[in-house]
This record gives C-alpha cells, structure tokens and sequence, in this order.
C-alpha cells in the first residue's frame, strides 16, 4: 500500500512532468512521448488523487474538467481595457501610420512586431504567482464574463506557469485569441448536422459559442485551442521592454505564442509580411483575416498613447475580404441517398476567391428560419473552409418586398411520396422507389469504398434508372448483355466491361458489402467494425440493438440505423436477391487485416496521387491492417504527399509526423 506521503511526492512528480509534456506538445509541437505514455502519467495521477481525494489542488492537470454548470456568467472588469484595433485594406494607409508614429515620435527609425490577426474570440487570463486565478471574455472591452472554469478545458492553457527558464511574476495578465482549427470545425458542424443540431456558421463562431457553453463538460468536448499575443499587466518581474521581448517570456512561461510573429526593422518589412501571410493563409489550419503591426518598444508605445477605443500605436492590416455578394435567385430541394432533403440556394453566378459560386447549401430548415434567408434576398457567400460555399449573412436592409419565404415541401420534389420531419430534418418517406434515392443509392453501392463495379459511374446509373432497366440495386446482377446494347454509348466491348465487373464484385468482403448497403451513419471504419464483430450478414441481420452497443465506437444513433434498416422488407428483398443472383459478402479482407505487415499504422493521404486514387490508396492500407485516416493528428504514422499537397502537409511538418512520398508508400506496401 501506497502511504500518504509517498503518494502526495508521487503526485507532485506526476503534475511536473504531465506540465512538462504539456508544454512540449502545445508550446513547442516537440513531443517527447507518446500518446500511450501520456495517458498512463494522466491515470496514475488520477488513481492515486481518488485514494488521497484531500491532495487534489485545483491546479492540478486532473481538474480541468469539474465545474458543475453555471446557471449564467458572471461579469468581471479587465484589469484594463481590452482595445480594438484600427483598420486599414491599403498599402497606402499602413505607409501614412507610419509616418504618423515617426513624426508624434520625433525618429526616423521605428522597430514593429508583425503578428497573425487571429479569427477568434479575445480572452483575458489572470496567473498569481503562476497559478490561473481568472479567465474571462472581452465583453466590451471594460467588462468580460468570468468563463474560467470552461478556458481550463482548453489543453494548450497552462493551470500553472513553468519557472524553469525565468521566474514567474506574481501577477500576470495576459490576452489571448481563443480559436477552433479548420479541420476541427468541420468536423464539429458534421456530428452537430448528423445530430440534428444547428451547424456553426464559422470557425469563429464555433470557438466563441464552444467557449460560451454553461456546462465546462461541453466545452471540454469542443476542439479549442489558443495563442497568446499581449501583457495586460505584470507585477513582480522585471525586464521586458518590447513586444518581441513580451512575446518570449510568454512562451517561457508557457503560453502558447503563434510561431509567425516577426520583429519588422521598418515598415517595408511588415509590408512584405502581409503579402506573404495573405499567400500563406490558404495553407494555414485556422483562420487569419490580416495581420497586426505593433510599435515593439513600450516605452514608445506609452507616449503614442490611445484612443477611446483603439491604440494609436497599433493597426490592423487587414486581407481583402473572402465574402462576396449575390443574390438569391431560387432554393430547390436535393434528395439525399437515405432521403434527406437538403435545401440549396441558387444564386446569381459569383466569384469567390478564384472559383465561380452559383449554388450554396443552406443545410435545413432550421438554417433557413434562423438566418431568416428568402427567395430573392441579397445574400453574402462564403466558402466554408474555402471549400463548400454557404450563405452566412442576409442583407435585410437591401429588401424590396418582392422577396418569398420558403419551406420545405410536404411532397417529395422527385416522387410524390410523403415527406416526414426527422430531428432537424426532412426526410422522403419513398425508400428505393425514389428515383432520387434509387440513383444515388446505386451509385454508392458501386463506389471504390463499397462494392467497386468500374464503369458504373453517376451518369450510367442515369440511364439505366431511367429507362427503367433497374427498379433496385439488387437488379444490377441480373443485367443482360442485350439490355446494356440497347442504352447510348455502349458498344460491345463496354457491355461486356461492366458485366465483367459486376460479375467481380460477388466477391468482395462483408466490410464493403455493409458499406455498400448505405446503412445511414455506417461508413467504411463503422462497416469493418461490424463485420469483424459479426463475422456474417447473417448474424448482422440477427443483432440486437444491445448487440451493437457492446461494440466500441458505436453508439445509439448507429446501433439503431442498423436494427431499422435490416427490420426494413423491401432491404430484406433486396439482400435475399443479390444472394441467390452469386453475391457472397466473404471475410476474406478482414481475415488479412489481421497481423497485416500495416497493423496499428495509421496514414493520411494529401495531394493529388498519381498511381492511385485516393480511395484505392486507403483500401490497400486498410487491407494490409492499417487504418486510413482524414485527418493529421499527433497519433498519425505517415502522411503521404502527392502533388500540390494541402493544409495536412504543413500540420504533419508542424507536428513532426513522418512525411513519405507515393514512391516510398509503393515501395512500403509491395506495389
């Protein structure tokens, strides 16, 4: 048995070291140890605090997450203002700043700091003696909201600021910029949507609404991070006399700085930062909406002084804006695979950011009623992520009246049948005998991740649901050479193509085969799940709903998918025809996952390959006993990089995850 004194020097061994990592990982991107290792220093510390509950600090790396909901925020002042900057879109008007700051300075020469404008939500922090005492919004600039408890959920926060380097003020406020990765963002709005729930608009919005929740449970489970770029007030430590200077010692103390901030000896050099971060942003993980240059000297700082609102020793050089203007000219209604209905918005064709936007998803009724977006409204459209474009503003004020309201209809646009309200969305009640549904259905049944017939693409499907050759998915294995002649562009040799591949895909594995099934919610990593579990579609059709929850990573909304889906008829018919027409959902795939010479690597693919696509690619790792992941994170083996590779390349690089060619990842897998 543990005695109280050994576990109480146990525990401070194991609060060092965990901060230690802590500021390897979130400070430095230098980690020392595994994810594994980490996790075992994080469960003894825990184990032995439940023994000793009377040595628990509230500093510990334990408490981040404890608070019980707060019924509402409290209001706390700054311990002085939290400014807004000045703007400015032009060269010239960065020019005209600096010759403002050299005259009221009486110099020919002023030193900037150039920093990343960050966008996010602005935090003030407050450490005594090296412990976190406050955390709160910038409110309006005077007064914030006490969020403490919710900014300790976030893992780049340090409970207690590290002395090794230099020593710890007895007071230091600190302001930070409270920001949700891209990647991360989308990720978020994807469960929210798959919930129901309301999908964020932005990345900024999805870190300040994270920040905001009532429950600190909530915001732990949100991907917050966070840069610090500013002392508020320090009392006990002396020193530091320039913003650069401000700059290290936060990182010494281990708040996290951004690593492109640069020391500017003139304004040309800022200048040319602005250029270079307005290319770079593109390829950043977060959003940045321009930069900051500051006068790095305080003392010159104090004597430029400030304005009501904003510093006259500071500016905001902002990017041209991503948002552009349009109109609304119609919202129609798309039919998803499982008979969503989603609304989309076509618009007035235009340009945003190189590409020519003319449709945008207005994700579902709720959007539409919150946003309050009508047929005829002058909208602004941004691309989500620079990728998916969405409306996220409505100009009311450009209203002419002429503008409809718009509802999701009671009829199917594509069949007629009844349309029913499921969560937060509406869903066509046809089933496969929607055209819609039907195509679409076909069409991922056929795709490289599922059943993998080649030839049988979008515009194929088309033509052999409209003429009415096929009137399910199981109908494919009974097409006859006689009927694909009658159909545009097949001749003899592309019938005899795609029989061929219908007549392979027999044999695939029972993962694909589950896949290919379109089970809602069960993607490929879900599918080998079951398979793996069940071993036959026998005994998947037979599962319980209990069944399915004893398995890992799946939950309710998965486990009952699957029962509903297989209690389904006309599936049942479906699945009895493709059996007696030779399909065998063999293991075969599974069976070699096992011990693969892949086992427990997990890869992220980036940049356009050239010997594979992408979801070949991620078909050999999962068959050689890897995994395929979309998404770079400290856990990822290998990133492969074809041409012109991504946001993924540059987290890999900053997370010092290998990085591999396509030629390496053939030599690797034997191709």
């Amino acid at each position: 048995m543990v005695t109280k004194e050994q576990a109480e020097k146990r525990i401070e061994e194991l609060r060092k070291l965990i901060r230690h990592h802590n500021y390897l990982y979130y400070v430095l991107n230098k980690p020392e140890i595994s994810d594994a290792q980490y996790d075992k220093l994080m469960n003894e510390l825990k184990e032995l605090e439940s023994k000793f509950p009377e040595l628990i600090t509230p500093d510990s790396p334990t408490q981040r997450v404890g608070a019980p909901p707060a019924e509402q925020f409290e209001t706390v002042k700054h311990v002085r203002p939290m400014l807004s900057l000045d703007t400015a879109m032009e060269k010239e008007e960065i020019k005209k700043f600096d010759e403002r700051v050299k005259r009221e300075l009486g110099i020919d020469d002023v030193e900037y700091v150039a920093e990343p404008k960050l966008d996010g939500l602005s935090v003030e922090l407050i450490y005594e003696h090296g412990k976190l005492v406050m955390g709160s919004t910038r409110g309006d600039g005077i007064n914030g909201e006490n969020v403490t408890e919710n900014i300790k959920t976030i893992r780049a926060v340090p409970l207690v600021l590290r002395s090794e380097e230099i020593p710890v003020p007895d007071v230091l406020a600190v302001r930070g910029e409270v920001i949700m990765h891209i990647d991360d963002f989308e990720e978020l709005n994807k469960k929210l949507i798959e919930k129901g729930e309301q999908p964020m608009a932005n990345p900024r919005n999805g870190a300040a609404g994270s920040l905001r929740r009532l429950d600190p449970r909530e915001t732990a489970e949100r991907p917050l991070d966070i840069f610090f770029y500013e002392i508020m007030d320090i009392r006990g430590y002396d020193g530091i006399n320039t913003q650069w200077k401000a700059l290290q010692s936060l990182k010494k103390w281990g708040l996290k700085v951004n690593p492109l901030v640069r020391k500017c000896r003139e304004i040309e050099e800022a200048i040319e930062y602005h250029e270079e971060m307005a290319e770079k942003r593109d390829r950043l993980s977060y959003e940045i909406d321009g930069i900051v240059i500051k006068v790095n000297r305080f003392d010159y700082q104090e004597k430029l002084g400030v304005k009501s609102r904003s510093p006259r020793w500071a500016i905001a050089y902002k990017f041209p804006p991503r948002e552009e203007v349009t109109e609304i000219v119609d919202i129609v209604v798309q039919v998803g695979r499982t008979g969503t209905l989603t609304p989309v918005a076509l618009l007035k064709p235009v340009d945003v950011k190189g590409v020519t936007v003319s449709r945008a998803t207005l994700h579902n009724q709720d959007f539409i009623d919150q946003m309050d977006i009508r047929i005829g409204d002058t909208v602004k459209v941004a691309r989500a992520g620079d990728v998916i474009p969405e409306v996220v503003a409505v100009l009311k004020e450009k209203r002419t009246g002429r503008e409809k309201k718009f509802h999701i209809p009671d009829k199917c646009p594509v069949c007629g049948s009844d349309v029913v309200k499921d969560g937060a969305f509406y869903r066509c009640t046809g089933g496969l005998s929607c055209p819609a549904q039907l195509k679409r259905a076909i069409t991922h049944f056929a795709s490289k991740g599922a059943m993998d017939i080649e030839g049988l693409g979008g515009k194929t499907v088309d033509m052999m649901v409209d003429s009415g050759l096929i009137k399910g998915v199981s109908d494919l294995y009974f097409i006859k050479k006689e009927d694909l002649l009658k159909l545009p562009r097949f001749a003899e040799k592309s019938a005899d193509n795609l029989l061929n591949a219908i007549e392979e895909s027999k044999n695939r594995s029972l993962a694909r085969f589950i896949y290919a099934l379109g089970i809602p919610n069960v993607g490929e990593h879900v599918a080998r799940l079951l398979a793996k579990k069940f071993g036959s579609l026998e005994n998947l059709m037979k599962a319980s709903r209990e069944d399915l929850l004893s398995i890992y990573e799946i939950g309710p909304e998965i486990a009952e998918n699957v029962v509903a889906f297989f209690r389904e008829k006309h599936n049942l018919d479906e699945i009895e025809k493709m059996r007696q027409a030779g399909v065998r959902a063999t293991t075969a795939v599974e069976k070699k996952e096992e011990g693969g010479p892949l086992q427990g690597k997990t890869f992220v693919f980036t940049g356009a390959l050239q010997n594979f696509s992408r979801d070949e690619a991620k078909a050999i790792v999962e068959e050689l006993g890897g995994r395929a992941s979309s998404s770079v994170s400290k856990s990822t083996d290998y990133v492969v990089v074809g041409k012109n590779p991504g946001s993924k390349y540059e987290k890999a690089k900053k997370l010092e995850v290998k990085i591999i060619t396509e030629e390496e990842f053939m030599e690797m897998v034997g191709k």
